[in-house]
């Protein structure tokens, strides 16, 4: 017996079964993901609201005094005072607000009669000078006069320039209305420095109206539509000039969850909304952020989940097949042996019993022979017919006439000749055959198939006192299952190793796509490495001292550029992913090939001087046709692996003419790589095993992603190597048109804050490098910065004669925490002293201890902007 195969209903069932199963558990892996992320990505731009709010706080603090400390200065209320201004007493005032306003950075100075009338203005000299124009309809003045002091955001009324405005009544002794000082404060910097930021930042006022943002589009637009009482107000104060407000398209996804709002606009699709209310101006922060990577990251996770799911349950079913493919041959070949056995037990009873029933036959139709299934007959020693029974009879068709006693048997074989029973050949020759056989006595058996298809099995035996006796069995039933057996044997055989192959295939396929994963995250990382140590390499070297100081200036450009390259390969980690399946969008243009090589040059110049090795770089003027992000990593991957295995020596980068194209070429003086190779390592997870740094060796997948990139780009890759001499990497890229190629001039960075100049600054972290950076970037906002490697240094030198003003504290202190250090110091120096823990851990529960005790809390690597910010916002509060 054999288990039947199941109907193709049941499998298709079975797998719809399995197919659904892991769809939920790739979906719900999926989902969880997916919330995780969100709830991570929405705290982490809930804690960049909250710097923000500080650092636009700090920016409107440092002018919120200005108005006051002007509207008790004696001239301007003398001034004020007066019955009538003579030309001489306003020359002398517009040149004083035009001296203060230079020394306190701000766009505009302006003095207000009682009437609202602009009487002097710090821009008294332009041709847009606010002296003389009626600023009585803005609400500055009208609140000042009211409420002593107000402020409002608005267009400038002569310059269009928008800017928030302060002001300040001035009142002689007896508290009657002299005038108002205005002080207008431009905002745009604020602006410029949102635009770096990866998210979509901007403050929206009372009505719910953008005017700050880091998008320009979206200035001047509406978070809701206004009402006509709402937009009456807005043109009787021209608050917004001219300027039409229109309605930002914003569709929301779910209901608000811990005031998080998940929304889809037209330029970002679906992002996250957080705000954070000021109530102080009246405003609104908000930071939208694109839920868009964590999406795609949560597909990925669903299909990694999915593949290895689908890993197993083909491994499973893999191994049942061929375990059930076992079992089935097995089972048949016992039911075989069964069968012949029990054919053979049967036979060798029947023929003793044959025997014997012969011995006993009487003459003629015997009725001891009658009992038997087979039919026989039982010849003398003269080979004529003594006995028979009626199967044999039955079997052949014999006539009765045909079968008698002493009927020679050499008759009957005739008479079955004639029939064609003999089989094929001379009849004379078949009988002879059989006749010989008897007179010799020997025992035969031989099947015969006839005609019909029945098939006679023919067994002969000598008899102890001579004659022979011969049975003939109809085993045509047997025959058939033997071969329908056989034949099902052969067809479950075949079913199961076609199965096999499918599910080989299957669990192949399965494990490629769960190499792909592997591959991508190890990609990610690989190209993430490169600028992140050269901006460690940048920063320690800035000295941000002198701004108009040309050496410093480019190195603060070489650090703005590597920061900048960061970001995008931090934004470009899913187009990698993208590689694989075809989908990456290529931005091929025409642009100068010069500021691309350039920005590499300053990176893996710094990082070969302090590794001992000699950089050279040939400029170039080239215009090419590429992708600036996608050959600016190929060259890059170029440079990182030239340095990774160059122990001494140089490396040059140069450009070569090729026709029309160019040859962007990187030569090194490293081992050398064999001509057997040259193939080879460019293929994933390929690594030389000599020369190079041992320390910094890399996952094998620089060159494979260069030739993915190179490929997708039409550009050439080619390599030429001289084993115990160096290598040449070159890429061939085709020229571009001069004339259409544009090049930006980098942007300048934004200048140093004032606020932690002169400041006291504890460094504690036992990683050396991360010490001299923080040494590094400190000194370059004028901080003095002590350097501490451990815990036991920490209390070795702490003293209360010299307090620092801020602690800069690692979590990890060899076998110490960080936090539980603090108390130690805090008690020596007799107050508590700002701290800011500045670490690689991401424990909640660690950031929930850090805002429980009152300190900052910053994520390794730590962007030196977010530093900046943190310290001036911990620094003003202590103050």
């Amino acid at each position: 017996m054999y288990d039947a195969p199941r109907p193709r209903a049941q499998i298709a069932a079975i797998t719809l079964v399995v197919l659904l199963a892991v769809a939920a558990v790739a979906w719900a892996a999926a989902a969880e993901y997916q919330r995780r992320s969100l709830a991570a990505s929405a705290a982490q731009a809930g804690e960049q609201l909250r710097l923000q709010d500080d650092t636009l706080q700090a920016l409107i603090e440092r002018y919120r005094v200005l108005p006051a400390v002007l509207a008790l200065d004696p001239q301007v209320q003398s001034t004020l005072s007066a019955a009538g201004i003579d030309d001489a007493e306003r020359a002398r005032l517009n040149r004083k607000l035009a001296l203060i306003n230079g020394a306190a950075a701000t766009s505009t100075l302006t003095l207000l009669d009682r009437d609202g009338v602009a009487v002097a203005a710090s821009n008294w000299q332009s041709s847009d000078s606010n002296v003389g124009v009626d600023y009585q309809f803005r609400p500055y003045f009208q609140d000042a006069v009211d409420h002593d002091s107000a402020s409002f955001y608005a267009l400038g009324v002569t310059t269009s320039v928008p800017g928030y405005f302060l002001s300040q009544a001035v009142r002689d002794q007896e508290g009657r209305l002299l005038g108002v000082v205005v002080v207008k404060l431009v905002l745009r910097m604020q602006e410029q420095a949102w635009k770096h930021l990866p998210d979509a930042v901007f403050v929206s006022d009372r009505l719910g109206v953008i005017f700050l943002s880091s998008r320009d589009d979206w200035r001047y637009r509406q978070l809701h539509p206004l009402d006509a009482a709402e937009l009456q107000r807005l043109t009787d104060t021209r608050q917004y000039g001219d300027t039409t407000l229109t309605t930002l398209d914003l569709t929301p996804v779910d209901t608000p969850r811990d005031g998080v709002r998940r929304v889809r606009v037209a330029d970002i699709g679906e992002a996250m909304w957080l705000s954070r209310p000021l109530p102080e101006q009246g405003w609104t922060l908000h930071v939208m952020r694109s839920t868009r990577p964590i999406r795609i990251a949560a597909r990925t996770v669903a299909a990694s989940v999915a593949a290895g799911l689908l890993f197993f349950v083909l491994l499973g079913l893999y191994l049942q097949q061929r375990r059930r493919m076992v079992q089935l041959r097995e089972r048949g070949r016992v039911e075989l042996e069964r069968l012949v056995a029990q054919h053979a037990t049967e036979i060798r009873t029947a023929q003793d019993g044959l025997v014997q029933a012969a011995r006993r036959a009487d003459y003629g139709e015997s009725p001891s022979l009658q009992h038997l299934p087979q039919g026989v007959c039982v010849i003398d020693a003269d080979l004529r017919l003594v006995a028979w029974n009626r199967r044999y009879v039955e079997l052949f068709r014999f006539p009765p006439e045909l079968i008698q006693v002493g009927r020679p048997i050499e008759e009957v074989f005739r008479y079955n000749a004639a029939r064609g029973l003999l089989g094929p050949g001379p009849v004379e020759a078949a009988i002879a055959r059989r006749l010989e056989h008897l007179r010799a006595g020997r025992p035969h058996m031989h099947e015969r198939e006839r005609g019909d298809g029945t098939v006679i099995e023919i067994r002969g035996n000598p008899l102890p006192d001579g004659g022979f006796v011969t049975s003939y069995a109809d085993i045509t039933a047997y025959k058939q299952a033997a071969r329908e057996l056989r034949s099902l044997a052969d067809t479950l055989e075949r079913r199961i190793e076609a199965r096999t192959h499918d599910l080989a295939e299957a669990t192949a396929e399965a494990e490629r796509a769960n190499r792909y994963k592997t591959r991508f995250v190890a990609a990610a990382v690989h190209d993430l490495l490169q600028p992140l140590n050269a901006a460690r390499m940048f920063v320690s070297a800035l000295r941000e001292r002198v701004e108009n100081d040309h050496s410093l200036r480019g190195l603060a450009d070489s650090v703005d550029g590597a920061l900048s390259a960061q970001d995008e390969i931090l934004g470009s980690l899913l187009d990698i992913s993208r590689l694989e399946s075809g989908t990456l969008e290529v931005r091929r243009r025409d642009l100068a090939l010069g500021p691309v090589l350039d920005s590499l040059a300053r990176e893996i110049g710094v990082l070969a001087e302090s590794r001992g090795l000699r950089f050279r770089y040939h400029p170039t003027r080239a215009v090419v046709c590429s992708d600036e992000a996608l050959l600016r990593r190929i060259v890059q991957n170029f440079l990182s692996n030239a340095l990774r295995y160059t122990a001494r020596g140089s490396i040059l980068l140069g450009v070569r003419q090729a026709g029309d194209a160019v040859r962007i070429e990187v030569w090194d003086t490293g081992p050398g790589i064999p001509s057997a190779q040259h193939a080879v390592i460019f293929e994933e997870f390929r690594r030389l095993d000599t020369g190079g740094d041992q320390g910094e060796r890399g996952a094998g997948l620089g060159l494979a992603i260069v030739d993915r990139i190179a490929r997708l780009l039409g550009h050439r890759v080619s390599l030429r190597s001289w084993p115990g001499r160096g290598s040449v990497f070159a890429v061939t890229v085709p020229r571009g048109d001069v004339l259409a190629a544009a090049v930006a001039p980098p942007p300048r960075p934004p200048p140093v804050s004032s606020q932690l100049s002169g400041r006291h600054i504890w460094c504690v972290d036992d990683d050396p490098r991360v010490r001299e950076g923080l040494a590094a970037l400190l000194g370059g906002w004028g901080c003095e910065a002590t350097l501490i490697a451990s815990a036991a240094q920490a209390r070795s030198r702490v003293t209360a004669a010299a307090v620092p003003d801020l602690v800069l504290l690692d979590v990890r202190l060899g076998d110490i925490l960080g936090p539980d250090l603090v108390p130690d110091l805090q008690a020596v120096w007799g107050r508590e002293v700002p701290v800011i823990l500045v670490t690689a851990e991401h424990d909640p529960a660690l950031r929930e201890q850090a805002r429980a005790a009152g300190w900052g809390w910053l994520a390794k690597p730590v962007a030196p902007a977010a530093l900046r910010a943190l310290m001036t916002q911990r620094l003003l509060r202590s103050r």
